[in-house]
């Protein structure tokens, strides 16, 4: 009888404790926002590192304890690791699933057998997106996607609907950004819905500067990177697309 009592009661803990965990977070979570009322709360967990709770706020981590009772913005290092944690948990909480991009809205543009891919969120006044675009004309089996998203200028709406609503869009795009030869303006009845659609998403993913880049394993990265760093990360979303299957 004592052996069925303890076991009878093993199970009621152990069924009571990840609800007791629950409670704790939806605390935090509560005592968080009457805090920092102005802050959206998309998670709350604790962290392995004493009495932390990670916070995640629009795409940003904050640090508190069970009280919250203090909030601390910096990055965490684990020194047994060697990594900046709070880095690598950044990008997997802002990583973008590759698959469900509305490549419809993309300008596509293949060179080489186009085996790697790569979408580009960019707006045709970004000077730094030229730059990158000019250095990504020598990689070679790329499959580059290009997102239209003019956040920059007043006038970065009127090229990109010259470029989507061109005969052409690749050839518009590669012309106005490597050889800064921009199209004819688009017709009054061109269809820039895409390009308000694309503005919409990125807001939603607080894609907040151009270019930013996305590869196939979700990792993004933001600004004109070197072509060595993009080849790198070539490999790396190879090598992680090839370990979760």
């Amino acid at each position: 009888m004592k052996i069925t009592v303890t076991l009878a009661a093993l199970a009621c803990t152990l069924a009571v404790t990840p609800l007791r965990a629950d409670v704790a977070l939806d605390s935090i979570k509560a005592e968080f926002q009457k805090k920092v009322p102005e802050a959206a709360v998309q998670s709350v967990r604790k962290t392995q590192y004493n009495n932390l709770y990670e916070i995640v706020s629009n795409g940003e981590i904050i640090y508190t304890d069970d009280k919250v009772s203090f909030l601390s913005l910096g990055p965490i290092v684990d020194l047994n690791l060697k990594e900046n944690v709070t880095e690598s948990r950044l990008r997997q909480i802002n990583a973008i699933d590759f698959k469900t991009l509305a490549f419809d809205r993309a300008i596509k543009i293949v060179r080489g057998n186009g085996s790697r891919k790569i979408a580009l969120f960019e707006d045709p006044n970004c000077g730094y997106c030229k730059r990158f675009e000019r250095d990504l004309q020598g990689v070679s089996d790329v499959t580059v996607y290009v997102f239209l998203y003019p956040i920059l200028a007043a006038d970065s709406m009127d090229k990109s609907k010259a470029i989507w609503c061109s005969a052409d869009p690749g050839k518009a795009w590669i012309d106005t950004m490597v050889r800064d030869h921009l199209p004819a303006a688009a017709a009054a009845a061109c269809n820039a819905t895409p390009i308000e659609q694309n503005l919409a998403y990125g807001q939603e993913k607080r894609i907040h500067g151009t270019p930013t880049l996305v590869f196939e394993d979700g990792q993004r990265l933001p600004g004109a990177v070197d072509m060595a760093t993009v080849e790198k990360r070539f490999a790396d979303s190879k090598a992680a697309l090839a370990s979760a299957k």
